[in-house]
């Protein structure tokens, strides 16, 4: 399975259920309410235009409500507050509450190996049973990086099979 399908996976039945809903309906009111008054008249040169517009409308507003969908599925995911992301997704123009999220969001969660809790990815130790989630310096017991010989903190040397 392919990663894309994976993170479509994070958008709740519900924002497919309103997309799929708000795709249909919104863009037949807003092309009936613009353009009823030209096609009654006699004008027909309209209606390949409002075609256009209501397939665009209709894009456009499935793809805005599966984004909003997606942002609250995955800050519950990642241990952040959804419906504040999701408010500001929403309410903030120009989808900057959207750019917003995708750069300030927390990394996903990591689960402790020996309790399962789940864990912000930047500690070093589970906050229930004190298991290291990272490899730890035996000398200060700060997280090192993979790959780091001496600990950049202490600068004792780090044994590969100490974790």
């Amino acid at each position: 399975m392919s990663r894309f399908s994976e993170e479509l996976k994070v958008i709740p039945r519900v924002a497919w259920a309103i997309a799929f809903v708000g795709a249909l309906v919104i863009p037949c009111l807003v092309l009936t309410a613009i353009f009823m008054g030209r096609i009654t008249d006699g004008e027909t040169g309209w209606f390949p235009l409002a075609i256009l517009i209501g397939a665009g409308a209709m894009l456009m507003g499935f793809t805005y409500i599966l984004i909003i969908g997606y942002i609250a599925g995955d800050a519950r995911r990642r241990g952040m507050r959804a419906i504040l992301w999701t408010l500001l997704a929403i309410f903030i123009p120009n989808a900057i509450g959207i750019i917003l999220y995708f750069i300030l969001r927390e990394p996903l969660l990591q689960h402790c190996p020996k309790c399962g809790a789940a864990a912000n990815a930047t500690f070093t130790f589970c906050s229930v049973c004190g298991e290291a989630l990272a490899k730890t310096c035996p000398g200060c017991r700060t997280a090192v990086q993979p790959g780091w010989s001496h600990c950049a903190k202490c600068g004792v040397s780090i044994n590969p099979a100490v974790r």
